[in-house]
Parts: C-alpha cells; structure tokens; sequence
C-alpha cells in the first residue's frame, strides 16, 4: 500500500505548528518545496513497488525529500533523519502536514531505497525538469511545429566530457590489499574454529609476527623496491596458508554434513580475496604493476582503476561518468565501473539530445578526445558544427576568415569549460569525489541523486532570474502606460497656465 499526498493538496497556509508564528514564504525549503516534481517521482517511486499488498509504505514525497536534504547539507544518513527532526521547515518540505518530534523512518532505510531508486529514476526527473524548464519551454514549442517536417533545423548547443566519481576508500597498494585480507581471513579462521567445537589444534596464522613486521614496513619514510617486495612475499605466504586452512575446516564441515558456516557476506569476501591473491601472485612473479579486472578494494571488489593524468591524481578509483550539459542541465549518459574511451559517447548523447528536443543540436562543444574520424563523419552527415579544429592543412576559407569569426570560434571553444565547472560544483560542494556508498547500485544511486539535485538548483534560478524578468517587464510597461497618460495632461497643463497668464 503507498500513502502519498499530492502536491496540489499541501499549502503553507494549512501547515499546523505548535508555535504561534506561521512558517515564512521566503525560507528556502519553502521555494525548493515549489519546484521539485514531487508528482512524477511519486509515479516512478510506486511503479516500484506493490500498490496492493503489505503494509502503507513511506510516502515518495518524504523519501525524495530526504534525500535532497541529505545531499544539499551533506549529512550522514543519522545526520539526516536527526536534522529533519529538529527543523520544521524540513518537515514541511517532505510533505508533512504538521510538526513531528518523532524520526520520519529509520536510517537504515536509505540503503534500501537507494537500491530501489536508480539512475534511470533520477533520469527521468532531470528530463522532466529541462521540459518544464522557461528556458527549455520555447525550444519545446518549436520541436512541436517542426513535427510536420522530415528534417528539422539543428538548434541549440551540447556540451559533453567525462569525468570520475571516486569511492571514499583508501588509496590502494599491494600491502595495505594483502594485510587487509590476511586479517579478514583470520576472522573466518577463529570463527570456523569456534563452531567446530574448538576440536584439534587450532590452525597457525603467526599474526602476531605480521602485525609486527607490517608496522615496521609502514613506519619507514622511503621504502625500496627489495622492501616491497620482500612485505608483499611475507604477505602472500600468510595469505595463501589462511586460504589453505579454511579450505580444510570448510571440507570438515561438509564431511560431518553441517549447514555452511560462513556468512552470504564472508563468503563474497572470501571469494574476493582468493581472486586477489591470484592478481597479486602473478604481478609478483611477473614482476609488473598491472593486470586485468585488478581489484582495489576487497570491501568493493566492483571499483577498478582508471587512469585519466590529472596533475593531483593520475589515476582514480571509483566510475567512469560520461555526462552531457546543455542550458545549465547534466544529464549522465554513460556509468560505467570500467575505464573506456569516452569518444564512443558522442553518437548516443547526440541521439538523446535529439529524442528529448526533437532535432539535433547546432553545436557539439568537446576537447579533442572526442573529434575521431568516425565522429567527424557523422556529425558532418547531420551539418552539426564541432568545435574541435578540421584535420590536415588550413584550406583557403580558414586561412581568409574574418577576425569575428575567429573570436565567434574561441568563444564558442572556451563554452566548453562549463561542464568542467560543473564537475567542480558536483566534487567541490556536494562531494562527487567522496562516494561512500559500499554497494554497485547504491553507489549509482548516490550518483544520480547528486546530478539530480545540480539540476534542481539550477531550475530555481532559471524560475528565479524568469520571474524578476517578468517583473522588470511589467513594471516598465506600467511606467509607460502612466507616462504616455500623463504627458498629455501635462501639456494640456501648460497650455491652460499660458492662456491664464
């Protein structure tokens, strides 16, 4: 069963609050509370679920609402529920209709709803938020006019790039992996040990003499290559005598026809772990830096490294974003766990952009990654402009082009450091950079929330800058109304003191 409230049903006026005051129009919950499409995510949220059986769910409105406050104040999930309750703007921003002491749902919850509410959710409201956008609403009527032709005219400009969203883990090496799951093992080895009845000798592990030796090796400043390696061949032998002895308790206990006992988590992480000693074994005997699928995080075992060259990290660890911008709105076209060649983006964020508006854009606006052959041609077939430069030498037409439209061509090529900065808003303000998220499909989640709440931003200043334009308009309209009154009066003033005179 969902209990939902619709939007249309809830005023400030109609808010009841133990105080004698009334909420304030201006408060900034109460704007946002406007402009978030409650209703459609409302459908969305319960297309997920059972309309029929179970108990009343949460309400969409609460569940969206608390996850915009989340990442909009950057709180934890207790951090969330705790300030809800303490606000009462908050509560009315939810959907609530009066002020509740008591937590609105447990902060276990949001793990579940993560999981429920994917990207292709938060796609959805961004799409619906670019129609319903003024800015976007003109260039809707014009698709609609131009359904009738086979070939309507290109307009507008895309902006795209690719960008990582890092997992909030610790910078990996092959020690810190290896000692990590030394210990891990260890865990599962005193815990299957336990269960046997504590029955023979307990199995070996020297973890006292590792603790040691891995302090020791942590501690020094400069670390040779001989010290590497010598820590990561301590490492391997422990971990591989661990992988041995669970092996033999777990046979023990298939052999006596017990239940397994390792957990649905222990068994992931011991299936982690054993793939990780093969990917370290071989980059040891090999003696190489690399593999393929190479795990980073025996807690995250989807995270893979991606190197992009940036000046502060050459290679960062967590999903690879192909995002596209255009008027202000990111959209995610790509999320992918793997590192990729964003240029195979192009094509089907061009494609999107012409389901969503009706025509193709004017202007693909890119750095260089992007301007393959391949790309070229086909943007060229549908007389869209790049602004990457033409192959090969100059023809007679660049070399002859006037000085404003060199100036129109740079401007048009300096337009592209938008989306960068909306990388920086996304990393900067709403921590972009620093997922915590453990899982696959939360971390997406994650991801899809913070793009969300970017494009809801910037929907309130476009209804904003709108609206005091609209102001503006009728206030000089109304000035001009009472001037083109007024003159004449004046005249006939003048006229009239003369003849008096």
């Amino acid at each position: 069963m969902i209990n939902y409230i619709s939007e249309h049903q809830l005023s400030i006026e109609g808010f009841a609050t133990p105080f004698e005051t009334s909420l304030l129009p201006e408060n900034r919950w109460v704007k946002l509370a406007q402009i978030v499409p409650w209703d459609t995510f409302a459908s969305i949220y319960m297309s997920l679920m059972n309309t029929k059986l179970g108990r009343p769910g949460i309400s969409p409105r609460i569940v969206l609402g608390a996850l915009i406050i989340k990442h909009m104040e950057n709180l934890d999930d207790r951090g969330v529920i705790a300030t809800i309750q303490e606000n009462i703007y908050m509560q009315y921003f939810i959907g609530l209709k009066g002020y509740n002491p008591h937590p609105v749902f447990d902060p276990s919850l949001f793990v579940e709803i993560r999981k429920r509410i994917g990207i292709d959710s938060f796609d959805k409201l961004t799409t619906e938020l670019i129609k319903s956008s003024s800015a976007s609403s003109d260039n809707k009527q014009i698709a609609k006019k131009k359904d009738e032709d086979e070939h309507p005219p290109n307009k507008g400009k895309l902006q795209m790039d690719a960008t990582v969203a890092d997992q909030y883990i610790t910078y990996p090496t092959d020690s810190k992996l290896l000692n990590a799951s030394r210990k891990q093992l260890e865990k599962m080895i005193d815990k299957l040990y336990a269960l046997s009845g504590k029955k023979g000798t307990k199995p070996r592990t020297y973890r006292r003499k590792m603790n040691t030796a891995f302090l020791d090796y942590a501690k020094k400043k400069r670390k040779p290559n001989a010290a590497h390696r010598k820590m990561n061949r301590k490492l391997l032998e422990c971990v591989k005598r661990n992988l041995k002895h669970i092996h033999k308790q777990l046979d023990y206990f298939e052999s006596k026809g017990q239940a397994f006992p390792l957990s649905h988590r222990e068994q992931k992480l011991f299936w982690v772990i054993q793939i990780l000693y093969d990917q370290q074994k071989q980059m040891y005997d090999l003696k190489t830096k690399s593999c393929k699928d190479r795990i980073v995080s025996i807690f995250q075992p989807h995270v893979r490294p991606i190197v992009r060259g940036k000046t502060n990290a050459k290679v960062e660890f967590g999903s690879k974003l192909g995002v596209d911008l255009e008027n202000g709105f990111a959209r995610i076209n790509t999320l992918s766990w793997d590192a990729y060649n964003e240029s195979s983006d192009l094509i089907s964020q061009v494609e999107n952009y012409k389901t969503l508006h009706g025509y193709y854009p004017e202007l693909v606006q890119v750095d260089k990654i992007y301007a393959t052959r391949e790309n070229r041609a086909w943007l060229k077939q549908r007389n869209i402009r790049i602004t990457a430069p033409p192959l090969g030498r100059k023809s007679k037409e660049q070399l002859e082009e006037s000085y404003y439209e060199k100036q129109k061509r740079r401007k048009e090529a300096a337009e592209r450091n938008h989306i960068e900065g909306k990388f920086g808003q996304g990393k900067n303000g709403y921590n972009l950079n620093k997922i915590r998220a453990r899982l696959k499909n939360t971390s997406e989640s994650w991801i899809a929330t913070i793009f969300f709440i970017m494009n809801l931003i910037r929907y309130q200043k476009i209804n904003v800058f709108w609206l005091q334009t609209s102001i503006k308009i009728l206030i000089n309209t109304i000035l001009l109304a009472f001037k083109n009154i007024i003159e004449p009066l004046q005249i006939q003033n003048r006229k009239y003191d003369k003849q008096y005179v």
